[in-house]
């Protein structure tokens, strides 16, 4: 699987303790991998960080990325083949609440792990993860492409376009005779088993639901291009693996791609928390606020590029990712010390599932 490319490799891995982070490091210690984790603690109660007991299986160090000093001490201590970028801060609302703190999180954080980078001199590959919020939206039915402009209207969308460009410029500047090779990726609305942040539709739903509350949905006409956890991190690591074979800087790997669901997995707020209710049944309450913050309403990417340079595609649908996602948060919720194997169960299912589908990094030759 990956053709093997993290086996025995040491991987630096921000943002570890996040949602994200915690199925990345999960799958990279199953494939082999030894890995040297730097974020802050977990934020939220319950962490999925927690629930998987990863603390005491990768080396876990606390740290802000704004922290530069520290950042650059923890990343060539580490010697890494591998370096994935996920610190951040995610939420859309919490960036009208905290402007300066996003943008000093999501864009001077990028700009000192890739400092940091310049002074690491032995071969890595770099991946650094951004969103589909990067993108200039012009609430338009046609995707995004990695060549269309960059923009936000809100802080946290517009602090990951100035990550994009400062990426873009670091790369072309300083990294095209450097032994690092970089790109950055662009997904969003991902969902899965575990995440427990604010202000977002699935924890949001299952919090609810636990409760036997109705559901409060924000914005159920938005939509939004809605994907399992794993489908991106699946792009990642191929990305990665594909990063850590150039003998040499290719604009054709070394450059930015989005990692999306396919054009049937876009649905509404409303059709997403529909679907969910199927498996765990529930109400849900219309809260619309036209006083609300503005949030974009409608969202595609286009995956064009991946499929072409690197065989990538979704393995899962729409009703599968919904299933596969409330499954876990039903199952957990009934035996909670399940977590890790009910969680390493997905990651193998969708293995198989993409082996079926002769997708090229699932180990099919």
């Amino acid at each position: 699987m990956f053709a093997d490319a993290f086996q025995g490799k040491t991987v630096w891995l921000s943002g570890h303790t996040g949602f994200k982070g915690a199925w990345l490091s999960e799958w990279l210690l199953s494939l082999g991998a030894e890995i040297t984790g730097y974020s802050l603690p977990p934020n939220t109660q319950p962490a999925l960080f927690n629930q998987l007991g990863l603390k005491s299986r990768l080396h876990h160090h606390v740290g802000d990325i704004r922290d530069r000093p520290r950042l650059r001490r923890a990343l060539l201590a580490a010697r890494p083949d591998f370096v994935f970028h996920l610190a951040a801060q995610p939420l859309v609302r919490e960036s009208y609440a905290q402007p300066a703190a996003t943008f000093e999180t999501n864009l001077l954080g990028t700009v000192n792990v890739l400092e940091a980078l310049r002074a690491l001199k032995k071969p890595c590959a770099a991946v650094f993860i951004t969103t589909d919020k990067c993108y200039e939206n012009r609430e338009r039915h046609r995707g995004y492409a990695e060549t269309d402009p960059l923009g936000g209207h809100d802080p946290y969308s517009a602090s990951k376009a100035t990550a994009e460009i400062a990426i873009s410029s670091y790369r072309r500047s300083f990294f095209k005779k450097h032994p690092v090779r970089i790109a950055s990726v662009r997904a969003g609305n991902v969902i899965g088993g575990g995440d427990w942040a604010a202000d977002r539709i699935v924890p949001d739903t299952i919090r609810a639901l636990q409760r036997r509350a109705a559901i409060p949905v924000r914005h159920p006409h938005a939509t939004r291009p809605w994907q399992h956890v794993l489908e991106p991190l699946s792009g990642y690591l191929w990305l990665g693996a594909r990063l850590a074979k150039l003998k040499s800087h290719d604009d054709r790997f070394c450059s930015a791609f989005n990692f999306g669901p396919g054009r049937a997995a876009n649905r509404t707020v409303r059709e997403l928390v529909g679907e969910v209710l199927k498996h765990w049944p529930g109400e849900w309450v219309d809260k619309s606020d036209p006083h609300a913050v503005h949030e974009a309403r409608l969202l595609h990417l286009t995956t064009t590029k991946a499929k072409r340079e690197l065989g990538w595609r979704p393995v899962w649908n729409f009703a599968e990712t919904i299933r596969e996602t409330i499954g876990w948060y039903y199952d957990v919720a009934r035996s909670p010390a399940r977590a890790r194997e009910i969680l390493v169960q997905d990651i193998a299912d969708y293995c198989a599932a993409a082996k079926k589908k002769n997708l090229p990094w699932a180990g099919i030759k």
